[in-house]
């Protein structure tokens, strides 16, 4: 009896680490029925497309941590009625991308949004939207960049406060174990997250099928974790003293009822970035370009940057 119980502990054990192993890998048999394009990179293949008009200027828009660049659909109708050429892509570890490994940190991500306009040409100035873990790589990108900044435009961004619990601060610490309890939860806890958010009206047709979808394809839960040990991993009050230093005008916007970025992060924005102009949504949740895209897309458009 003992036996049999051994083989099953054993089996349960193992069994987040056989199910992503055996995930379909992305390809390019996948991508044969993806929008936009492909850029082959030193990190490896980026998806991404371009919005909008042929000409005006550019908006870049960044993306978050479990989510894809099909999370600006409904708010790049507004930028696009605005003039904007907008670009989005998807991260590494999502959508139509490729899933290196390593940590995906600062350099990672700089790297990877530098890799891309440069390989678009893109050497104007440009507006630069960037969405929870987004807003925390569109402040690294401007403060590295600061000359390139038109404007910054954070949506409920990442990089203000750290809100983790006990067992979250395990997992982000303890390699082998936290990588096993990651696979084994982050699947259930997304399902849960998005049956939570079915009621809520969507500016973007079947988002939540799409970001159900990501959970099937092998590296995107490791990536998901090598973000959060990695860019996620420390708040950033000296890049956003730098963009106030350099002059950059910043607009972010808020949800009122956001339970992932809390509102106490309006405060310490308005700390290290004394000019930065903030707005708060009532109603919205994290979920806010895609659930007010609308409503965000205004703020932006009465809200233009003052050069």
């Amino acid at each position: 009896m003992i036996y049999v119980v051994l083989i099953l502990l054993a089996a349960l054990i193992a069994a987040p680490v056989v199910i992503e192993r055996t995930r379909p890998q992305m390809g390019p048999k996948a991508r044969r029925a993806a929008p936009g394009k492909f850029a082959t990179l030193s990190l490896g293949v980026v998806h991404y497309d371009w919005l909008g008009p042929i000409r005006g200027p550019v908006c870049v828009c960044v993306h978050g941590l479990t989510t894809s660049s099909y999370v600006w659909g409904g708010l790049a109708r507004g930028l696009a009625a605005m003039g904007f050429r907008v670009l989005i892509f998807d991260h590494y570890g999502r959508g139509y991308s490729d899933r290196p490994k390593g940590a995906h940190d600062d350099a990672f991500y700089l790297t990877e949004v530098e890799e891309l306009l440069a390989y678009e040409g893109i050497d104007e100035d440009i507006t630069l939207i960037g969405y929870s873990m987004g807003g925390a790589i569109a402040t690294l990108y401007a403060a590295a960049h600061p000359e390139q900044i038109r404007q910054l435009i954070l949506l409920a961004p990442a990089g203000m406060t750290q809100v983790r619990t006990q067992l979250g601060k395990f997992v982000m610490k303890t390699p082998i174990i936290g990588d096993w309890m990651m696979l084994a939860s982050l699947p259930y806890q997304m399902r849960k997250g998005l049956k939570a958010e079915e009621p809520l009206p969507k500016q973007v047709e079947n988002i939540g099928d799409k970001q159900r979808a990501e959970l099937k394809w092998r590296g995107f839960v490791p990536a998901v974790l090598a973000s959060l040990r990695g860019v996620l991993g420390r708040t950033q009050k000296a890049e956003h003293q730098i963009i106030h230093r350099a002059g950059i005008p910043v607009l972010a916007i808020w949800g009122r009822e956001d339970t992932v970025i809390p509102l106490s992060s309006i405060g310490l924005l308005a700390e290290w970035s004394r000019h930065a102009n903030q707005e708060v949504i009532d109603g919205a949740t994290h979920a806010l370009p895609y659930t007010h895209s609308d409503e965000v897309a205004q703020i932006i458009r009465d809200n233009p940057p003052r050069i």
